[in-house]
């Protein structure tokens, strides 16, 4: 090892070759806490010849490394395991935006970005960056694109493979591959760009990307609505879809526990709807036009769904601090389950047509054989992705119950998931907590494959290995 760290300093400054404990701590453990590994150094790269010399040193000596950007994701997918022989590669230091090019729609972001910065720098010339997560301040475009990131703007311009036009990769042999290219119609035989995207870092290192931007809107609408149950939420939805159309860049469902749970540690977010109905629904417009057509078209619906008796309280933000404050509460119920204790998390995806049966057949089994248990259930309903977290009853101890009872309650979860044709992974990726499940849901047919891909892509199996698939 000690040859290892010698050629390692011809690469990067000592500064940035982290070995001490205390040094190695921060990047050591997950954001949820779940997974704690350990490392035999953490590597600081600026540049990607640097990443692409640590990759080609990892590989002559055998050495795993596991890629890492912000550190914020739910699967452990940038935790180390447990021998204390691989190395971190954090690329945090990687943070330039290379170019925006304006006549293009497009920008350029090396993986240590953080989105918040890209967002920002889009508006700065009068455009849009749409990927949107509540760990945008710290969450890295690196990450977003290894995980195939999705967030509250997928209705609208998708996820965030849907937003990236070219890659810059380095491979299991420390090559770098060039295709930062913006072009929208590019042709030319297998798209390697998608072969890494979602990938985790277990195929290539993703080093920098080409994403589209969009016009920023003239208005955006923020209204709060209240359903009865999630049959309403879904032909509100039908009806925003068919009415708004491209309109619609948010559609957002809280249950009534998620938003109980959130005013108990953040009692500023209380529901402004009446009664805190059983299902809120936050609801965004965004035009190009005019401030006046789009909350015309906003009333006009909205008026639509009471005469039909799809909603029965509504409440359109009057100001962006208002329409921000409605987020807000989308956004803290993850916070306020942190605050409350541990929770088994579930992120999935349903096809629309099937959501009320999975919801309140999944609802009546958890409640019959976990009785008192709480259902956290929120998430962006207009792709059909829940967050479908179950919190143990009140008065018992979290890390017990979950201990206890966390296989069955991930096996009845899935169990409905693949009935309704669904995927036990929406947006978070599969990293370690979800690599023993893989194999049941994808297939056989799909799993091997995936497999022939990992081994011809890293034949040493040192990109992050035993995270997406194991070989």
């Amino acid at each position: 090892m000690q040859n290892f760290i010698n050629q390692l300093s011809q690469v990067l400054e000592k500064k940035y070759i982290l070995t001490q404990d205390e040094d190695k701590a921060p990047y050591l453990t997950d954001w949820r806490k779940r997974f704690t590994g350990k490392a035999f150094a953490v590597l600081l790269p600026s540049t990607s010849n640097e990443v692409a010399a640590i990759v080609k040193l990892c590989a002559q000596y055998q050495i795993a490394l596991v890629p890492q950007g912000g550190h914020t994701g739910f699967c452990g997918g940038a935790t180390p395991d447990n021998s204390g022989k691989q190395v971190i590669l954090n690329l945090k230091r990687m943070n330039q935006i290379r170019e925006i090019d304006i006549a293009n729609q497009t920008i350029t972001l090396e993986a240590g970005c953080i989105l918040q910065s890209a967002q920002e720098k889009a508006a700065e010339n009068g455009y849009l960056f749409p990927l949107s997560l509540g760990a945008e301040g710290s969450c890295m475009i690196g990450g977003n694109l290894a995980t195939n990131a999705g967030g509250t703007n997928v209705l609208r311009y998708g996820n965030t493979r849907d937003l990236c036009l070219g890659l810059e990769v380095v491979t299991a042999k420390g090559e770098i591959w060039n295709g930062i290219k913006g072009l929208r119609k590019d042709n030319t035989g297998y798209d390697l760009r998608d072969l890494f995207i979602g990938s985790e870092g277990t195929l290539g290192i993703i080093t920098a990307a080409v994403m589209k931007l969009y016009p920023l809107p003239v208005s955006q609408w923020t209204t709060l609505v209240a359903c009865e149950n999630i049959a309403s939420t879904i032909a509100l939805l039908t009806l925003f879809q068919k009415r708004a159309n491209s309109l619609l860049t948010g559609f957002e469902m809280m249950t009534r526990e998620s938003l109980n749970l959130n005013e108990k540690h953040f009692p500023q977010m209380a529901n402004p709807l009446q009664g805190n109905p059983p299902y809120t629904v936050l609801i965004e417009l965004s035009d190009h036009e005019s401030e006046e057509h789009v909350r015309q078209l906003l009333e006009t619906i909205l008026e639509d769904a009471f005469e039909k008796s799809i909603i029965s309280d509504a409440v359109i933000a009057s100001n962006l601090t208002q329409a921000n404050s409605f987020w807000h509460m989308r956004e803290h119920i993850t916070l306020a389950q942190a605050e409350e204790g541990a929770n088994l998390k579930h992120d999935i995806t349903i096809p629309l047509s099937s959501l009320d049966s999975f919801i309140r057949e999944t609802d009546e089994l958890m409640r019959e054989k976990f009785p008192g248990v709480r259902i956290i259930n929120f998430g962006h309903l207009g792709d059909g992705n829940l967050h479908y977290n179950i919190a143990p009853p009140l008065g018992t101890d979290p890390k017990t119950f979950n201990e206890t009872n966390e296989k069955l309650i991930h096996e009845l979860v899935y169990g409905q998931v693949e009935r309704c044709k669904g995927s036990i992974s929406a947006e978070h990726g599969v990293g370690q907590l979800k690599l023993d499940d893989l194999r049941g849901h994808k297939g056989e047919v799909a799993h091997d494959l995936m497999k022939m891909l990992k081994t011809a892509l890293d034949p040493q199996n040192i990109l992050n290995p035993h995270k997406v698939v194991s070989i």
